[in-house]
């Protein structure tokens, strides 16, 4: 008996369960495209998998609906890893520690995977239950979305008949997501040189911030780590003599650093002064940040004497600039009457690394306006070079544009009303979508993107809401039982 298996809609917590005891890391996604083929092949559905490891299932009508329209449903095999500090838990191999509480599936210490794992649920079980009808589908699950959407972009859509899409990577019940950003990743580089020193060997650390995904909450304007550090090192450096010996923080390009460290050489004279800056700069973040982060630590800790390579002086004081310097977060608001209070513009820089050669860092750049997406862009790139370093674009990736007269959008905002008595919240959405991707693609393509309820995606702390699951996977298959020719 799984965890799950006394939960309905049963089908669906059934192969929830299922693809979560397989490793499905962002780049580690064979095992579960191959769970896809075989499933496929056990029920004699035709499928297509990629090189990539994209994978496409044609499910043909059920009865009644043989003439009606093909319905694409889609949704991304990939998960965010990320794990509290005191887990065990290894993503390239074991299976997710699912548990239940209260309303809520979580995995303990680690991501869920409910983004985007449930889109794979849910489409799994429409096959597998006899009492659904529905018209002609295409299953279509791509790879890496959470790493530039590579999946979708690589994907030879030229076999898909469907013009009409049911994206299934929304994470809030009752909203009908019709449009979502674009956006690329921009890594900035920064040759470094070091020289041998000795001295006093402190490592400092910052965390404890909320972190979360930097398209659906970076308007909470939460803490981000590595900007942090940036602005701790300028405090630091205007009060006594430290040289940097190692720097890094965050794990993802898409999630919002939750931790950051460095480890620096003092002199012996600045050492008694050192803990003490430590934490009047932890009670001014703390204060700056008192309303929606609650459990900011920076703290230091004292590894003895060392002699230990550091950063030479000039190249400290570029890599503080370029922290103290590069945009991060909120740029700007949208003004449209459609999308009014929506983040219009946002950069997260999200990792931060220093190795032998060079001090790196890696952001999210998000606008449903290209234009300010690349005009956001060409900052960092004239950031880098004017401090020596050198830049370069990836992972871009075009915009869903809102349709004001789409079908599939009026044919969900009216049953949703019928089954919720309650209009839904119709609107755009900040974080990426492969929409764009597939709406770039194939001309004249209708989209809708919908889900239940899942909390603090991207973090340890994701959670899926059982009730809104069920509520969701009713407000779904009525859809498709619209859809008759």
């Amino acid at each position: 008996m799984g965890v799950l298996s006394e939960l309905e809609p049963n089908k669906v917590f059934h192969f929830f369960e299922e693809i979560s005891a397989i490793p499905r890391g962002s780049r580690n996604t064979q095992a579960v495209s191959d769970y896809l083929v075989q499933f496929a092949e056990d029920r004699d559905l035709n499928y297509k998998q990629d090189s990539k490891g994209n994978v496409i299932i044609f499910v043909p009508a059920t009865d009644g609906y043989e003439g009606a329209e093909t319905v694409m449903l889609q949704g991304h095999m990939d998960m965010v890893c990320e794990k509290t500090a005191s887990s065990k838990h290894n993503f390239s191999k074991d299976p997710l520690d699912i548990n239940i509480i209260d309303d809520y599936i979580f995995a303990r210490g680690t991501t869920l995977g409910a983004d985007d794992g449930i889109a794979i649920a849910m489409s799994l079980a429409i096959v597998d239950s006899t009492y659904v009808a529905h018209p002609p589908l295409e299953l279509v699950f791509t790879v890496d979305e959470e790493v530039g959407m590579v999946g979708a972009k690589e994907l030879d859509t030229s076999c898909l008949k469907a013009k009409t899409l049911i994206n299934l990577d929304s994470e809030e019940e009752g909203v009908l997501l019709t449009s979502s950003a674009g956006g690329l990743i921009g890594k900035m580089s920064v040759p470094v040189k070091y020289q041998k020193k000795t001295g006093e060997n402190y490592k400092i650390i910052i965390s404890g911030f909320t972190g979360g995904h930097s398209g659906k909450e970076i308007d909470k304007y939460r803490g981000n780590a590595n900007i942090i550090m940036g602005r701790l090192l300028h405090f630091l450096g205007t009060r006594v003599g430290f040289n940097i010996i190692s720097l890094s923080g965050g794990l993802m390009h898409t999630a919002i650093p939750r931790d950051a460290d460095c480890s620096v050489l003092i002199s012996k004279e600045d050492a008694p002064s050192f803990e003490g800056l430590i934490q009047e700069f932890e009670r001014t973040i703390k204060n700056e940040y008192r309303a929606n982060e609650h459990n900011i630590s920076i703290y230091c800790n004292d590894m003895g004497e060392l002699e230990e390579n550091v950063l030479r002086k000039k190249t400290q004081e570029r890599l503080i600039f370029l922290l103290n310097t590069v945009p991060d977060g909120v740029q700007k608001i949208s003004q449209e009457e459609a999308t009014v209070g929506l983040v219009q513009t946002s950069l997260n820089i999200g990792i931060m690394r220093l190795d032998e050669t060079r001090f790196y860092l890696e952001g999210t750049i998000r606008s449903s306006i290209t234009s300010e997406k690349y005009a956001l862009s060409d900052k960092l790139r004239y950031l880098s070079e004017t401090i020596g370093g050198s830049y370069e674009e990836d992972g871009d990736y075009p915009a869903w544009e809102f349709n004001e007269n789409s079908q599939i959008v009026t044919k969900a905002r009216k049953i949703f009303k019928q089954l919720f008595g309650k209009e839904p919240k119709i609107t755009g959405m900040h974080a990426g979508l492969e929409c764009g991707i597939f709406y770039s693609k194939i001309k004249d393509l209708d989209i809708v993107s919908i889900g239940p309820d899942i909390l603090d995606i991207h973090t340890p702390s994701e959670k899926l809401s059982i009730s809104s699951t069920l509520r969701t996977w009713n407000y779904l298959i009525t859809i498709l039982r619209s859809m008759q020719p």
